[in-house]
């Protein structure tokens, strides 16, 4: 099966082409929403961090930001840097130019303050965008695709019928070839045990389990015991009573394939396939997480309703209630309440979203990307000290 989108210099292949202006540190974020606002197509990430990190978070939120700009959704990156934050704004640089797109680079020190990295950045990117808009899609196969899903707002439906319904697309992509990406450690607990079992070895299905186990041994520091409890307030007026409860109709959206591997937080696969990625359970947080590790599209179910977009990667919002989707219509792309209401199988509404997922990776907008929801958030393994 094909589709069209943008073939990167290295291979991959983008379902958007933009241009992203990437802020090392927290310090530089206003000075590179200020060149994305000049520049048609641009578009700057509201980067909290990069400052007062030490060691592994260090690492971490490096990795990410060089993750984000290698993502093939994205033609070329601008980096932008104070030049005094712990991000490495050079080790950025050079690693996004491996994947052969066009990356430029401004210091806000150097130039002279905010003003001039303002005028220099603008220059930069306006020639980027400029070269960005001749790029033509291609026709490719659907094998490039990777597909993450996430589910937030959940209520007793997205169990019963918007994650069942994103699993089936995720099983479908896989047999065509593509990659998929699920999520959400902490909505695994009570459930590892099943998955598992669909480990294609017994070392991976032993690594899920163990980052289900630190995770709960992180929340235990805290003094919280997760087990038989819920945190979410909105889980509770929905119907959940646990977080194992959730967990059970949570992993449904990964659908039913062999388990390929886990990933830290913002790895790449490396292979075709499923993949379950170690991330909090924070849509926001987590969603950054699966588009650092390469993927271009993501479906993301909600029981009571959520805006949350993507800067880079389109998200196809779907609701298995029908009073949610009435109520929330302007944000919601996908009503699949049809299961619940018994006129419709999963089987039937999976046919259905599939083909609004290839609408959506050959250009069509989703309405969070109409609405320009562009949230965006970061996992930091530890406090700034």
């Amino acid at each position: 099966m094909k589709f069209k989108g943008y073939v990167r210099p290295n291979g991959e292949v983008g379902v958007r082409n933009h241009l992203l202006i990437i802020p090392t540190v927290v310090c530089a974020s206003t000075v590179a929403e200020r060149i994305a606002s000049c520049v048609e197509g641009a578009i700057s990430l509201a980067n909290q961090h990069g400052c007062c990190q030490i060691g592994a978070d260090l690492v971490l939120t490096e990795n990410v930001l060089i993750g984000l700009g290698k993502n093939p959704n994205v033609g070329a990156v601008l980096v932008v840097s104070l030049e005094c934050g712990g991000v490495s704004a050079e080790r950025v640089v050079d690693e996004i130019a491996k994947t052969g797109k066009p990356v430029e680079y401004v210091g806000i020190q150097k130039s002279g303050g905010s003003l001039k990295a303002i005028e220099k950045g603008t220059r930069l990117a306006s020639k980027m965008a400029q070269d960005l808009a001749k790029l033509d899609r291609e026709e490719v196969d659907i094998s490039n695709l990777i597909l993450s899903v996430e589910c937030g707002g959940s209520d007793t439906t997205s169990g019963l019928a918007s994650n069942p319904v994103a699993g089936y697309v995720m099983d479908k992509i896989i047999d065509l070839g593509g990659t998929g990406i699920f999520s959400e450690t902490a909505e695994v607990i009570g459930a590892e045990h099943i998955l598992a079992k669909r480990a294609v070895s017994k070392e991976i299905g032993e690594r899920l389990i163990s980052v289900v186990r630190r995770t709960e041994e992180k929340a235990k520091t805290m003094g919280v015991d997760m087990r038989g409890g819920q945190p979410t307030p909105g889980n509770i007026e929905g119907g959940i009573s646990t977080i194992e409860e959730k967990s059970l109709g949570a992993i449904y959206k990964g659908g039913t394939k062999p388990l390929q591997g886990v990933l830290e937080y913002g790895e790449k696969p490396q292979g075709k396939g499923l993949y379950f990625m170690d991330t909090p359970g924070q849509d926001i947080e987590s969603i950054t997480g699966m588009t650092a590790g390469g993927s271009q599209v993501v479906i993301f179910t909600t029981g009571r309703g959520t805006p949350t977009g993507s800067p880079i990667a389109p998200v196809i919002k779907i609701t298995g209630n029908p009073e949610t989707y009435r109520n929330m219509e302007d944000n919601i792309d996908f009503n699949c309440g049809t299961i619940i209401e018994g006129t419709e199988t999963i089987e039937e509404a999976g046919e259905r979203l599939f083909k609004l997922l290839i609408e959506v990776i050959n250009g069509s907008l989703t309405k969070a990307e109409a609405l320009k929801h562009r949230e965006f958030g970061m996992f930091k393994l530890i406090s700034t000290f």
